[in-house]
């Protein structure tokens, strides 16, 4: 039992269990492993995943951020509406980015200059950068003019769509920022012990003013491709977002309490989440059900990481 349950709460505990789920929903769901269900799948994930990538950092450091969706839903509205205003589907890119990296530029400066708790900050700027997409459209869907903007999320690479490869293409960047870079290590070490991090040597404010940075940045990215991928720019977009990719980074392993995280945990962690919304909508489950799922989930991560966390502590006191 003992070894049962280390098994599971270790490294490849999650891993143990999304094979078994995948086996079992795989035997029991009809059409779910039909070629056109699993690129839905992973299509349906690019927005979590691409934002976890990041998040993992901002949850590993000690940190979060609530604003995410919203800074989705602005990134994609910028990118339409500069787009449609310049004729230039590139300036309109370029001003996307700008925009969400100045958004988690702000959280970053306000959380750790002036050392607002990162729950108050991250909330007001979900509340200020939605509001700021519904004032610059009136509070309306804004339609793309040019259908070139569309094959961002239509193109394929070997019959792969192409915000599949950008997202794989994250994973890999930030796995290997995470695992092999002292910007990684530091970022462990603060969500570790800040105060032992900064007598190290290691500048605490600028870290986490730049993991906020990389969030904004992330979130424009998978803002463009979600206003590609729903042809227009919505400002209601993404609603919510912001739980489901801290789900996902913590049912990955990612510690709340900062200081661990790994890569290929998140991976499983937003294969997890994708694989309960793609089955719910296999088997005709209501939207008002989904909720109550998802709500579940986040409670069974939280329920995870502090059974770890437990366990751990158990580990390094024996």
């Amino acid at each position: 039992m003992n070894s049962l349950k280390k098994l599971l709460l270790g490294d490849q505990g999650l891993v143990v269990i999304f094979a078994v789920a995948f086996v079992i929903v795989s035997i029991f769901v009809p059409n779910f492993l039909t070629e056109r269900n699993m690129l839905g799948l992973l299509q349906s994930v690019v927005t979590i995943g691409i934002v976890a990538c990041t998040m993992m950092f901002c949850l590993a450091s000690r940190d979060f951020d609530l604003s995410v969706g919203s800074t989705v839903a602005f990134s994609g509205m910028i990118a339409v509406m500069v787009s449609n205003a310049s004729g230039s589907i590139v300036l309109g890119l370029l001003a996307a980015l700008l925009a969400g990296s100045v958004v988690g530029l702000v959280n970053g400066v306000v959380i750790a200059k002036f050392r607002i708790n990162a729950l108050i900050t991250t909330l007001a700027t979900m509340q200020i950068v939605r509001g700021l997409a519904l004032i610059a459209s009136d509070g309306r869907a804004v339609g793309i003019n040019d259908p070139a903007f569309y094959q961002l999320a239509l193109s394929r690479i070997f019959s792969i769509p192409t915000p599949i490869w950008i997202m794989i293409l994250l994973f890999l960047v930030f796995g290997f920022i995470l695992n092999r870079t002292v910007f990684g290590k530091n970022t462990l070490a603060i969500g570790g012990n800040p105060e032992a991090s900064r007598l190290a040597g290691v500048n605490v404010v600028r870290m986490r003013i730049w993991i906020f940075a990389l969030q904004g940045l992330v979130c424009a990215i998978a803002g463009i491709l979600l206003a590609s991928r729903i042809t227009s720019g919505q400002p209601n977009a993404a609603t919510g977002l912001e739980l489901s990719v801290i789900s996902a980074c913590v049912l990955g392993g990612v510690s709340l309490a900062g200081g661990r995280a790994a890569m290929t945990g998140v991976i499983v962690g937003v294969l997890i989440m994708g694989i309960a919304e793609n089955v719910m909508n296999l088997l005709n489950i209501q939207a008002f059900y989904q909720y109550v799922v998802r709500g579940l989930i986040l409670l069974l991560a939280v329920l995870l990481d502090n059974l770890r966390t437990t366990a751990a502590g158990r580990g390094r006191a024996a």
